[in-house]
């Protein structure tokens, strides 16, 4: 797997949000996210590989916020309720960057079910995006692209809220059509840093790809 990659520039301040807002049905409900792979949560891992490539980081998640406690991150709800998919964790987090880091034009996204994300996820995604001119990008993997591992331009949390709470708007990739998106492509071998564990033998998939690779 890819290394860590050095922050990026403090010019172009990053906050990071963990997306378990979930119900974790195909998973048999509860959190999914506290599920164990390895010696640790499954939380645990994804907060390793993202926290070092960003300034501060966000767990959005509803209900209690104490059953996150020993993970030491802020905890925040979906904005909009009815459990209303990643679409509601990313405008949470605009919204939560835009109050509490106001100089941070960045949001990066992540699902909490990925626990091999890249080390240099943050700054290709900020790369591409300043390449192309675009105030999105997004990570892509096997012909596949995955939307909710994204990177946002925080001055469009109005756009988006407008979106999700008039229109209706659910879909990320109907939502990012509107302003064009960076795609960027990770190679899937020997391991899609892109997996995610929706299920039990997702999960039981994951504890053999870590063993393989001796994290």
């Amino acid at each position: 797997m890819t290394a860590p990659a050095a922050m990026p520039e403090a010019g172009a301040e990053i906050v990071g949000v963990v997306l378990a807002g979930g119900q974790s049905r195909r998973m048999g409900g509860g959190d999914k996210c506290l599920r164990r792979l390895g010696d640790r949560p499954l939380l645990a891992h994804v907060i390793g590989r993202i926290a070092p490539q960003v300034s501060r980081l966000v767990l959005n998640a509803n209900g209690d916020a104490s059953r996150f406690a020993d993970f030491g991150l802020p905890v925040v709800g979906d904005v909009v309720g009815d459990f209303a998919g990643p679409l509601a964790g990313i405008l949470t987090g605009m919204l939560w960057v835009r109050q509490q880091a106001p100089r941070a034009p960045w949001l990066l996204t992540v699902p909490a079910d990925a626990p091999f994300l890249p080390g240099d996820l943050a700054v290709r995604l900020l790369t591409a995006a300043r390449e192309r001119d675009l105030r999105l990008a997004c990570a892509a993997s096997a012909g596949r692209t995955h939307p909710p591992v994204g990177l946002w331009d925080v001055a469009l949390a109005d756009d988006l809220q407008a979106a999700m709470t008039r229109e209706g708007m659910r879909k990320i990739d109907a939502w990012t059509a509107r302003y064009g998106v960076a795609e960027v492509t990770w190679p899937a071998e020997p391991v899609d840093p892109f997996f995610n564990a929706n299920r039990p033998d997702d999960l039981a998939r994951a504890e053999t790809l870590l063993n393989a690779m001796g994290d």
